[in-house]
């Protein structure tokens, strides 16, 4: 009932926004002018302007809705939504890369441009993924790399051309700002063309959501299905973000909040996920035009996580938990698993030497032997040893991550803490003029502990739902995310100065912070064996934990403390690093071990690998500018697990 009443408040909220809105910018004089086909310019503002904005929120809002609930269905997760195959972020550099080369293109072709990106992104998923008749967790874990990779390379694209991307910073950040209703139609006619795909299949639809085993037995083409439904939703969502740009959290909020009305029946969760969404989207665009004007600029999309994050955190608790996830379809022996820690302990030490030994004259590279060897030592051991120390520590955090919440996509940074500090460093740089590294280094430790306590009590109150902690920690994140998103279409310089750090950069970190970086991952290596049985048992879910005399709450706040210290010390020193922890479990688990220790071992070593190799390159590649760590981490490993996932069969 609380979760009807929420909704039934967003209604009013948003029915309330919108008469208060049209009534102070547009008295009743210019609705009758309207109606009168007057010619006055208010009169043309109001219909080629509020209506079609108003009438875009509501369309895009549901389409995102709608197109989260159907991905859900089909990928099996409660968190999927269209950044999870790579839509967004395909679309998404596909217009950024249109806009520095060819910006003509955008005027008349920008809807074709976004909806090839959007394609290609999930043109290669589905490569990665037919082998295994279009798995679940192929698609999820193929579309969640090729996302990185995208928003990897988007980052690169803005670190070097910040000043001449100020107008996609506004149309990333989601801008409803409509000059006519061609826009509108042309969405509007999309929709309905997609939407009757899916409604056609709404019966073979419902029937995904069994085992595939059970699916088969009734007689579906799983293959064919999965393929119909993900070409539609993936046309809606490249069609939303060509008219609008990026707007986030508005289909995931929409579909949680859906289930946590008690939606039951397919048909009715996906009517009533378009409905919250187009709601949610509408209702924070019209709050904002109350706020700034008719004629404001703030995009819409940057702030709809300030209404829908704090609506979904507090309806979280009385959300019906779903099934838990299989992160593994068979299972595998660990013959492999010394030579496995000894290629990666040796590919290390390689690395580190190279780390080292590597400079540059000005004129050619060159390994330094003998005297200037140790001459470069003590500039370079201090961002080697915190790139070792924190690909460690992350690699470890993603095993626990995907153990404790049995979920293939949960990584370090989705359960919010890394977002925690981010708040602390951004609050730092607008409140200070100039901030010194002890501010920032307590500022985003404080960011840390106050995120940590609050998905703490949220756990608690949940009973530790591992789906609950997962979406806790993504409203989080897209809380910080839109705020940052927000604070860059204003032009701050200040906030340009984050960027770097968002990127994952090594190159000012002190021999302090290498010491502290080194000291936590020892911890975390001595810390490992004392979790190794709660590692092994949780993944098989609380009843069968509680059967075998294991404490949930005990054991699940433990390893939530781990993960969270594991996460926030490389995050305070280096900034975020999204791919390394996110993805070091599964290349693990593709080279073999299975047991909690040996994954999590194995895990942060191929982490530290990563993140050194990632440092070496990028300050190689195109020197004398420098790659942050964390972007080329992702350039550097991405391929690899791609090409390991096409090799490879489903696990």
């Amino acid at each position: 009932m609380l979760a009807v009443a929420s909704i039934g408040a967003l209604a009013f909220a948003f029915i309330a926004a919108t008469v208060i809105h049209l009534d102070r910018a547009f008295p009743a004089a210019f609705w009758y002018d309207l109606l009168a086909s007057q010619g006055k310019i208010q009169t043309a503002i109001l219909y080629y302007s509020a209506l079609p904005r108003l009438a875009m929120a509501l369309a895009a809002g549901a389409c995102l809705g709608f197109v989260s609930a159907v991905m859900q269905v089909v990928l099996r997760n409660p968190i999927a939504e269209p950044a999870t195959l790579g839509v967004s972020s395909g679309a998404s550099l596909a217009l950024t890369l249109a806009s520095l080369l060819t910006p003509s293109l955008l005027e008349n072709g920008r809807d074709m441009i976004g909806i090839a990106g959007a394609s290609t992104a999930m043109l290669i998923v589905m490569a990665l993924a037919t082998r295994q008749n279009l798995s679940p967790i192929r698609l999820m874990l193929g579309g969640l790399i090729v996302s990185l990779l995208c928003g990897t390379m988007n980052a690169l694209i803005v670190l070097f051309h910040h000043d001449n991307l100020q107008g996609m910073f506004i149309w990333n950040a989601g801008s409803l700002v409509q000059n006519d209703w061609h826009a509108t139609h042309r969405l509007l006619i999309q929709i309905s063309a997609a939407t009757v795909l899916i409604a056609i299949l709404l019966r073979p639809l419902a029937i995904l959501q069994l085992q595939d085993e059970n699916a088969r037995g009734l007689g579906l083409p799983l293959a064919k299905i999965r393929l119909l439904v993900l070409g539609a939703s993936v046309f809606l969502s490249a069609a939303v973000t060509s008219a609008v740009g990026v707007i986030g959290f508005v289909g995931l909020a929409g579909a949680t909040l859906a289930r946590a009305a008690g939606a039951r029946r397919l048909k009715h969760r996906l009517l009533l996920s378009a409905l919250i969404g187009a709601l949610i989207l509408a209702t924070t665009d019209q709050g904002l035009q109350l706020l700034t004007g008719s004629f404001g600029e703030i995009p819409a999309g940057s702030l709809t996580a300030l209404l829908g994050a704090p609506l979904m955190l507090w309806l979280l608790p009385h959300l019906a938990s779903t099934p838990e996830i299989s992160m593994s379809e068979r299972r595998e022996t660990d013959h492999r698993i010394w030579p496995a820690i000894a290629l990666c302990v040796g590919l290390l030490l390689i690395l580190a030497y190279i780390a080292l030994a590597l400079t540059n004259d000005m004129s050619h590279w060159r390994f330094a032997f003998g005297p200037d060897f140790w001459a470069t030592v003590p500039w370079r051991w201090p961002r080697s040893l915190t790139a070792v120390s924190a690909g460690f520590m992350l690699g470890i955090a993603g095993v626990m991550s995907q153990r404790l919440t049995g979920n293939p996509l949960a990584s370090p940074e989705v359960l919010g803490v890394s977002s925690g500090v981010g708040l602390g460093a951004l609050v730092t740089v607008l409140a200070f003029a100039q901030p010194d590294r002890t501010i920032q280094m307590m500022s985003g430790a404080a960011g840390a502990i106050l995120t940590m306590a609050f998905i703490f009590i949220l756990a608690r109150r949940s009973a530790f739902s591992p789906e609950k902690l997962l979406l806790a920690g993504l409203a989080i994140s897209t809380l910080f995310s839109s705020t940052f998103t927000f604070l860059l279409t204003t032009g701050d310089p200040r906030v340009h100065t984050l960027l770097v750090w968002m990127a994952g950069s090594i190159s000012n970190v002190s021999e302090h912070d290498a010491t502290v970086a080194f000291g936590f991952a020892l911890f975390t290596a001595a810390m490992l064996p004392l979790l190794g049985r709660w590692l092994a048992i949780l993944p098989l879910g609380m009843s069968s934990a509680r059967a075998i005399g294991v404490s949930g709450a005990r054991s699940n706040t433990v390893l939530l403390i781990a993960i969270s210290i594991c996460t926030a010390i490389p995050t305070m020193l280096v900034g975020p690093l999204s791919f390394v922890g996110l993805m070091s479990p599964h290349i693990v688990r593709m080279i073999g071990p299975r047991r909690p220790i040996q994954q999590a071992f194995t895990a942060g070593l191929v982490s530290a690998i990563i993140l050194l190799a990632a440092d070496v390159f990028g300050r190689a590649l195109l020197f004398p500018y420098e790659i942050p760590a964390g972007l080329m981490a992702s350039m550097v490993g991405a391929p690899y697990f791609l090409f390991s996932m096409r090799r490879t069969r489903s696990r």
